[in-house]
């Protein structure tokens, strides 16, 4: 197939409209989101015959949405249990200092989104950070965006943390434990530039002298023996990934086995599923499919593979600019096939990961997990603008980006 054929110019316009769409979240003046404008470039694949209906099971990436679907099972269940909101309550108990409070906040819930999606985290954290700060008068902006640029940060250290290191981890076929051993130290480095970062922009609300005595918020409701269940069946989930057990297939185990049960009803678990993330991904698996099907993945890898000029930087490099241009997902399926053409792939796997998951720090719609705290505190009339965030992003970002292209020459490329 020519690179001027009419074909692959069709299929580039549609995905190109596709992902300038899923990047904006929206198509004014139409009522639509991410997933109805993922489903209709699939739509438009089909009308214009870049897509063979029956081929578009084999593009969709079963294990990742298994993956992702057992792991929301999971966190519905704890959610339901009450898990966050004790540890949430747990954490106030602990402070003494605002800069104590930021950087045990910035501790916990960067290792909760390591071991839980990071938008859980932030979808639960969000409340109870803004019913803290409010009660006693404080700046609620630099905790929010620690909140959500640790959640980030964090989900780096595991092939569980975000939903792009899921599809990494299912494509690369790397061991849990091999995955976190090389990248955890990435996460905790930034995540203490994160408190660096803060204290320097926000020096009022950080004083040294600065104390405040946080009293816990209201008793928080559990379900001990859920609680219990969760726990016991987590630290069976961990034991299977640190093992090398597939991922996808353990993690739909134990959500099987958190199904089981007398009291909860199956109504409220399911209710708490992103059914809508779901199907977005398996749209965007098709779309980016399309594009393996009409040649241009493979002219883009042998166009890379000539320059030879792939390493941890200019990956790193691309891999910002793009997860910025199109969200971090998206980037990651766009690059999979050009990582996965490399002599030696696994350095390339890795450095996607994190560059992909660090890159969702830079402005506030680098992420979702960035947008569920802007719009929870908005509920709470506290507004966390562009510009606020973006100040302490473009630092952050630059921090870990720094720390992970210097870790991944060093010791894994």
């Amino acid at each position: 197939m020519g690179f001027l054929s009419p074909n692959l110019w069709i299929t580039l316009l549609i995905v190109a409209l596709t992902y300038v769409g899923v990047a904006l979240g929206r198509f004014p003046p139409l009522r639509s989101n991410r997933t109805t404008i993922a489903l209709v470039g699939v739509g438009l694949l089909l009308l214009t015959r870049q897509l063979a209906f029956s081929d578009m099971g084999s593009y969709l990436d079963i294990d990742t949405l298994v993956l992702l679907f057992a792991m929301m099972i999971i966190n519905a269940n704890l959610r339901l249990a009450g898990f966050f909101g004790l540890a949430g309550n747990a954490l106030l108990r602990l402070t003494r200092s605002p800069r104590l409070f930021l950087a045990l906040e910035i501790l916990v819930a960067g290792l909760f989104s390591a071991l839980f999606l990071n938008d859980t985290i932030c979808l639960m954290f969000t409340p109870l950070i803004l019913e803290l700060t409010l009660a006693i008068e404080r700046n609620p902006l630099p905790y929010l965006i620690a909140l959500a640029t640790a959640a980030n940060i964090g989900s780096v250290a595991t092939l569980t943390g975000n939903p792009q290191n899921m599809i990494i981890g299912v494509a690369s076929g790397i061991k849990f434990l091999d995955f976190t051993l090389a990248l955890a130290p990435i996460a905790l480095l930034s995540l203490a530039g994160i408190w660096i970062v803060l204290i320097k922009i926000y020096p009022q609300e950080f004083s040294k002298h600065s104390t405040f005595k946080i009293q816990p918020t209201s008793r928080v409701p559990y379900y001990p023996s859920l609680l219990i269940k969760c726990m016991i069946i987590l630290a069976l989930l961990l034991i299977a990934f640190l093992l090398g057990a597939p991922v996808a297939e353990s993690a739909f185990i134990a959500a099987c086995a958190l199904l089981i049960t007398r009291r909860v009803k199956p109504e409220k678990v399911f209710a708490e599923i992103d059914w809508g993330l779901l199907v977005l991904f398996a749209a965007l698996f098709v779309v980016t499919g399309s594009l393996e099907a009409n040649g241009i993945t493979a002219i883009l890898s042998d166009l890379t593979a000539k320059t030879g000029l792939v390493n941890a930087f200019s990956l790193s490099t691309i891999s910002l600019v793009l997860s910025n241009l199109v969200s971090n997902v998206p980037a990651v399926l766009l690059l999979r096939p050009l990582v996965a053409g490399l002599e030696n792939p696994i350095p390339g796997w890795l450095t996607l990961a994190a560059s992909s998951t660090l890159a969702g720090n830079l402005t506030l719609l680098g992420s979702v997990a960035n947008l569920i705290v802007a719009e929870s505190a908005a509920r709470r009339n506290v507004r966390l603008g562009f510009w606020e965030y973006t100040r302490a992003g473009i630092l952050i970002t630059l921090f870990s980006m720094v720390i992970s292209v210097i870790w991944i020459t060093l010791f894994l490329w």
